[in-house]
C-alpha cells in the first residue's frame, strides 16, 4: 500500500473504515489479478502503442481541421495555424481500465470560430477520405452527438465541443467551469465526459486500487448482461462512479477487499438515494443541475448515480423498472459468492459466469431490424437500439408481465440470399441456411464471404442480395399463477409493440424501401441454436410428459401473448 489514509474524508461521509489489508486479502488480490490476465484484460504493449499513434494521426487531424475552416471563414494564415484544437480522451481509456479492443471515447475540443456542423459535415469527410478510417457513421441527433468508426481498427466514438475562445492552447485545462459560459447544452455534454473522467481520478484514495477493482466489476458486469446504458443497465461512467464510491468508504483496502463488499453495499443502497462522490457545487451557469426537490422528472431516477463534475447530472436517468430489479437481484446473487472467496471456498472464476438470460424464460420478444447495405444498417439499427428502452417501459405496463429484461446487446449478422422469399425470411428473422449467413465483421469482404459459400455455381452468386441484420431480444416474466388466478390468461402486447414501431418509423431518415423491422414472439424452444434453443428444446421434448401431467390448461404458467397482425414491416 503505497499510501495510508488516516483522516482524510473522501466523497460525502466519512470512511466506515481505515483498516489496512490482510495477508489474506492482499493474496487474494494477487490471484485476482492472474484472473484478471486470463481473461485477457491486459492489453499488449504493441496494441497500447497502436492506440496512442492512431489518437496523435487524430490531434493532427483536429489542428488541420480547425485550420481548414478558419482559412474557409476568412483568417489569414497566421491565424488559422495557430488557433489550435486539441482532442482529449475520456471513458475507460482515460480511466485506465480499458481492455483489449475496447472503444476510445475521444473529444474534439474547437476554437469559437469551428461551428458544430462543420465536425459533422468538413471533419466527418475528412475521415471519409482516410483509408485506415472503416465503419464511420455520424448520429447528430443524439443526446451527445458524436461520429463513431474504426480507426486503423481501433474503435472510436468522437465527440466535439466548441469553446467561447479564439485560441484552443496544447495545454488546455477542461476543468476550469468557466469554459462552459456561452456553450450550448450539447457542448457542456460532450465536454462533461472529460471532466467528469478526470474528478472520479481526483476522488478515489488509491488510483492503482480503483482501476483494479473497476476492470473486475466491468468484466462481472458484461458477463453477467447488466453493463448497457442504453439498454437501461449502467453504462462505463456509472459503474466507475460507484466503485469509486466503495473506495472512498474503504480508503485503505485492497482491490479484493473493495470488489467483496461492492456487491452486499450496492444490494443494500437505499434507492432512491443517490450515489454522490462529493457535494453538488454551483457554478456559473444557469444550467439545471440534478435536483429531485424541483424537477419531477429527476424524482423518478429509480438508481441515481449523480456525475461529480459540474453541472452534475444523473447518469443513469436510462433505468427502468425491470433492469433495476434484475441488477439488485445480481448484487445480491454476487454478494454471496464473492462472500465464499473471501473465506476461501470460491474462485473468483466464479464471479465471472456467463449469463443464463437465454435460459431462464419461458418467452422473448425478438426485435429483428434489417437493411440492405452495412451503412444504412449502423445508422438504422442504432436508431431502433435507443427506442428499445421505451418499449420496455412500455411492456413493464402489461398486466400480468413482472418483468421486460431487455438483452444488452444487438446480434448482428449479413444473410446472402436470392431476391424475393429468401430476402423476405431473412428480413424477418426466419432464414436459417447457416452457409450463406455470416456474423458482421469488418475484417472479411463481401467477396471472401460470397466466394466461400459452397454448393452454388458463379451465376447463383452473383445474384444474392445481402441483407443485414442485427437481432435484439428481450425477456419475459409472467407474474406465477396461483389459486386465485381467473380462466386462462392472455399477455396483451399489442399498444406497446405498435407504439414502438410507429416510434421507430417517425425517424426522419426512415426508408421503408430499404429499412425493415419487424417484431415477434419466440418460445424459449424456438430461440437460434447458438443461442441455446437447440438444448432446450431437447430439455423440454424430455419432459414433455411430466409437464402435462402437472399443468392442465387452465394452470399454463404462460399465458397466452397476443402480437399485432400487422407489425412485420417488409422491405
Amino acid at each position: 500500500m503505497s499510501q495510508i489514509h488516516r483522516q482524510q474524508q473522501w466523497g460525502v461521509t466519512a470512511p466506515i473504515s481505515l483498516d489496512l489489508p490482510t495477508e489474506h486479502e492482499i493474496k487474494l488480490t494477487e490471484d485476482l489479478v492472474k484472473t484478471l490476465h486470463d481473461y485477457g484484460l491486459f492489453e499488449s504493449e504493441k496494441e497500447a502503442q497502436k492506440r496512442i499513434t492512431v489518437l496523435n494521426k487524430l490531434n493532427f487531424m483536429v489542428k488541420d481541421f480547425v485550420y481548414r475552416v478558419g482559412i474557409k471563414q476568412g483568417l489569414s494564415e497566421q491565424q488559422a495555424k495557430s488557433a489550435g484544437g486539441k482532442i482529449f480522451t475520456f471513458g475507460s481509456y482515460k480511466l485506465g481500465v480499458h481492455n483489449t479492443g475496447a472503444d476510445i471515447d475521444t473529444l474534439c475540443v474547437i476554437p469559437k470560430h469551428v461551428e458544430r456542423e462543420h465536425f459533422f459535415t468538413i471533419m466527418y469527410t475528412m475521415l471519409s477520405e482516410r483509408p485506415e478510417v472503416t465503419e464511420l457513421t455520424s448520429v447528430v441527433d443524439a443526446y451527445v452527438p458524436v461520429i463513431k468508426m474504426r480507426f486503423s481498427g481501433i474503435p472510436i466514438d468522437f465527440v466535439c465541443a466548441r469553446l467561447s475562445i479564439a485560441v484552443v492552447p496544447d495545454d488546455l485545462d477542461l476543468s476550469d467551469n468557466n469554459l462552459l459560459l456561452g456553450l450550448d447544452e450539447r457542448c457542456i455534454r460532450s465536454l462533461n465526459g472529460s471532466r467528469v473522467t478526470d474528478e472520479i481520478l481526483r476522488l478515489v484514495p488509491s488510483v492503482p486500487v480503483f482501476r483494479l477493482a473497476l476492470r473486475t466489476i466491468k468484466l462481472w458486469a458484461k458477463k453477467r448482461a447488466v453493463y448497457s446504458n442504453i439498454m437501461g443497465f449502467l453504462g462505463g461512467v456509472a459503474w466507475a462512479m460507484l466503485v469509486a464510491r466503495v473506495c472512498q468508504m474503504y480508503p485503505n483496502a485492497c482491490a479484493a477487499s473493495i470488489v467483496s463488499r461492492f456487491f452486499r453495499i450496492m444490494y443494500q443502497w437505499g434507492w432512491p438515494q443517490p450515489i454522490l462522490l462529493k457535494p453538488m457545487e454551483e457554478g456559473p451557469l444557469p444550467a439545471r443541475q440534478w435536483n429531485p426537490n424541483l424537477f419531477p422528472a429527476d424524482k423518478s431516477h429509480r438508481m441515481p448515480i449523480i456525475t461529480p463534475a459540474y453541472p452534475s447530472m444523473c447518469a443513469t436517468h436510462n433505468v427502468t423498472d425491470s433492469t433495476r430489479d434484475i441488477m439488485l437481484h445480481e448484487f445480491r446473487r454476487t454478494g454471496e459468492i464473492a462472500d465464499k472467496i473471501m473465506i476461501g471456498t470460491g474462485k473468483w472464476q466464479d464471479l465471472f459466469e456467463e449469463s443464463d438470460f437465454f435460459q431462464i424464460y419461458n418467452h422473448y420478444l425478438q426485435v429483428v431490424v434489417s437493411s440492405y447495405s452495412s451503412q444504412i444498417r449502423l445508422q438504422w439499427s442504432g436508431l431502433v437500439e435507443s427506442r428499445l428502452r421505451q418499449l420496455v417501459s412500455k411492456l413493464e405496463l402489461v398486466d400480468l408481465l413482472q418483468i421486460a429484461h431487455p438483452y444488452i446487446k444487438g446480434i448482428e449478422k449479413v444473410h446472402y440470399c436470392f431476391p424475393g422469399k429468401e430476402s423476405w425470411d431473412a428480413a424477418h428473422g426466419n432464414f436459417n441456411i447457416a452457409e450463406r449467413t455470416f456474423a458482421v465483421d469488418s475484417a472479411i469482404s463481401e467477396q471472401e464471404r460470397i466466394r466461400s459459400i459452397p454448393f452454388l455455381s458463379a451465376e447463383e452468386k452473383e445474384s444474392l442480395v445481402p441483407i443485414y441484420t442485427t437481432t435484439f431480444y428481450i425477456g419475459l416474466k409472467v407474474e406465477p399463477i396461483t389459486d386465485e388466478s381467473p380462466g386462462p390468461r392472455k399477455l396483451n402486447l399489442v399498444w406497446p409493440t405498435s407504439e414502438f414501431l410507429k416510434s421507430a418509423k417517425m425517424w426522419d431518415k426512415y426508408d421503408q424501401t430499404t429499412m425493415g423491422v419487424t417484431i415477434k414472439n419466440l418460445k424459449g424452444s424456438m430461440l437460434p441454436d447458438e443461442l441455446g434453443g437447440e438444448s432446450r428444446q431437447l430439455r423440454r421434448l424430455q419432459a414433455a410428459s411430466k409437464m402435462q401431467q402437472q399443468h392442465s390448461s387452465r394452470t399454463s404458467p404462460v399465458p397466452q401473448l397476443d402480437l399485432p397482425s400487422n407489425l412485420v414491416n417488409s422491405q
